[in-house]
């Protein structure tokens, strides 16, 4: 099977690397995101992850693997999406700043006759962050394309975040670990 990564996030391309399998990259725009209101978090990563692989269902060839992600942040039982400015990503840090807060990632791996889905949660908890390391943060490293407003690699994460409960990975973008052991169910000659 080729493997297809249906994204266009740097982190998920470096995460798949990491596994050491050959796959390319194809990703299509305008792929609708919304979700249905009254969803558990990880049906909400699902529902988006499976969303964004039927949308790409129509271009598949029978010998690929096409994989997509979705992950989001949550707390409060809200959603916590890409912030759309400085000043929304400083709502979202400071709502985060000092607490716990939970990372989902939905995945969906589907071939022209098999889909499989699954969402991993995280659990991360930030140390109080102070109105300069949130300043710092936004004008330095921009994370704008990024679910609550952070990337755990980046600076943020080293001096912000105290505890992780779960897979590191999954909060970058992409469970590595799960993601594998559902890879070896469309790939048996994985070790």
């Amino acid at each position: 099977m080729n493997i297809i990564l249906a994204s266009n996030s740097p982190r998920r391309r470096d995460l798949l690397q990491q596994l050491g399998l050959p796959f390319t990259v194809r990703t299509m725009s305008g792929i609708d995101e919304h979700f249905p209101a009254g969803l558990s978090h990880e049906d909400t990563a699902i529902y988006i992850a499976r969303a964004k692989a039927e949308a790409y269902r129509p271009t598949l060839a029978d010998d690929e693997l096409l994989i997509t992600a979705d992950t989001i942040v949550c707390i409060d039982g809200c959603v916590l999406g890409k912030p759309v400015d400085a000043a929304d990503a400083s709502r979202m840090l400071h709502l985060l700043s000092g607490r716990t807060h939970e990372v989902v990632t939905g995945v969906t791996l589907l071939t022209r006759a098999r889909r499989e889905c699954f969402a991993v949660t995280t659990r991360v908890t930030f140390a109080p962050l102070t109105d300069g390391i949130i300043d710092h943060y936004i004008t330095h490293y921009k994370p704008f394309d990024k679910a609550g407003a952070y990337g755990i690699q980046e600076w943020i994460g080293c001096v912000g975040v105290a505890r992780v409960e779960g897979s590191f990975y999954n909060v970058i973008g992409l469970p590595v670990q799960r993601l594998y052991a559902a890879l070896r169910h469309f790939l048996p000659d994985l070790v």
